[in-house]
């Protein structure tokens, strides 16, 4: 029996292992990522495709409504099925080649994970001011760190007539879960750079980056150095800068030839990054866990901490230290002024702008480093203080 022309599921396997729906869904993908079919062209029907395919015809057609539904093919009643002609306007490759300048829409868009945070008005205020001189506006979102809502803002964007993206990748942690659409952006030739995390499926993509590991060993070392010995550290665990921070604080403490302890780490997530880190860290001083300093994921948390050790009568820096990072306005003008991590937001945004514009105009990667990194700088301020050496 031809168990692949009578699969009423279209679930069908081939030798990968995949379904074969989605094997020829992939395999047409690639010929039009690639240009083997080009806007316009006509696809051959449910029935030669299924006879050159050996598959069944319902295989083709859940491979077909995939493609359709991710925008790469058309139907036309009465005519067939055709690969997508609304193409947005990317850069020329002839012009690339020549070195010329491409402007196309004059229209770049920014996405990112928030808009109100402490940091986000200046790094905004950074992209900005490379892009109006360039003569470019703006079309901002934001994606909440959301994923779902980070797939809305693509899609959304992919319907305007844009020449770039600046993107901060939603819960950078976690693969992509949004994969074709940027496989749209790279079909349209729409460049893309990302900013303070990417995604570890597309780690060779334009990128700018805080060295977050080397920040996060900064503050740790900081404490060391002070005298401090049971350090607790609070982290984020859906974005790679509290992955990489997480890695400084360990990084520090190995080298100072102190134990690493699990159970003095508060990891903690997007959706309960208001409530978790202050009630973990109360629920361990309740129980009487002993710790002398504390290195937060960034300034709000820390201010997070502080309102918890006030509340248990816990004095900082007499008591316990507290570090944060980001240098926010909360770092400078809170009752206790935070030792932190300067985080340069306008460069970053700024070295984005310039970024994004090369590859636009065309600079090949080999004349273009897709990965830059901001060394961070330690700011001391009243939050920490120095440990006997009897403690």
């Amino acid at each position: 029996m031809d168990r692949s022309k009578g699969s009423p599921s279209g679930r069908e396997e081939g030798e990968s292992g995949k379904t074969k729906y989605y094997v020829l869904m992939e395999e047409l993908k690639s010929d039009i990522i690639t240009g083997r079919l080009r806007p316009g062209d006509k696809l051959p029907s449910e029935n030669e495709l299924s006879a050159s395919r050996h598959v069944s015809r319902h295989t083709v057609r859940k491979a077909l409504s995939i493609l359709a539904q991710e925008g790469f093919i058309e139907a036309e009643h009465g005519r067939g099925t055709f690969v997508s002609s609304k193409i947005r306007r990317g850069k020329s490759p002839s012009l690339s080649l020549g070195g010329m300048d491409y402007r196309g829409s004059g229209n770049i868009a920014v996405i990112t994970t928030y808009l109100s945070d402490y940091i986000f008005p200046r790094l905004i205020q950074g992209i900005d001011s490379v892009l109006t001189a360039e003569g470019y506006s703006i079309i901002l979102k934001n994606t909440g760190n959301s994923r779902v809502k980070e797939s809305r803002c693509l899609e959304e964007i992919l319907e305007k007539d844009i020449d770039g993206l600046i993107v901060e990748p939603s819960k950078s942690e976690i693969l992509c879960a949004n994969m074709a659409l940027y496989e749209k952006l790279d079909f349209y030739q729409i460049p893309y750079v990302f900013i303070q995390g990417y995604y570890a499926q597309m780690k060779n993509k334009p990128h700018i980056l805080m060295d977050d590991c080397m920040g996060g060993y900064l503050v740790t070392n900081y404490l060391i150095e002070l005298g401090h010995r049971r350090i607790l550290g609070i982290f984020k665990a859906d974005d790679s800068q509290g992955r990489e921070r997480h890695k400084g604080y360990v990084k520090a403490l190995f080298e100072a030839g102190y134990p690493y302890d699990p159970d003095m780490v508060i990891w903690f997530h997007t959706e309960d990054r208001a409530v978790k880190p202050a009630k973990v860290l109360e629920l361990m001083l309740e129980s009487g866990a002993a710790m002398d300093g504390i290195v937060c994921y960034n300034d709000q948390i820390a201010l997070e901490v502080l309102k918890a050790l006030q509340k248990k009568k816990i004095r900082v820096p007499e008591d316990i230290s507290v570090t944060g990072y980001d240098n926010s306005f909360i770092a400078e003008n809170g009752a206790v002024k935070l030792t932190t991590i300067a985080h340069p937001q306008e460069k970053l945004g700024a070295m984005a702008a310039e970024l994004l514009l090369e590859k636009i105009k065309g600079v090949p990667d080999e004349e273009s480093r897709v990965e830059r990194i901001l060394k961070p700088e330690l700011i001391v301020r009243e939050s920490c203080m120095e440990r006997g050496k009897g403690e």
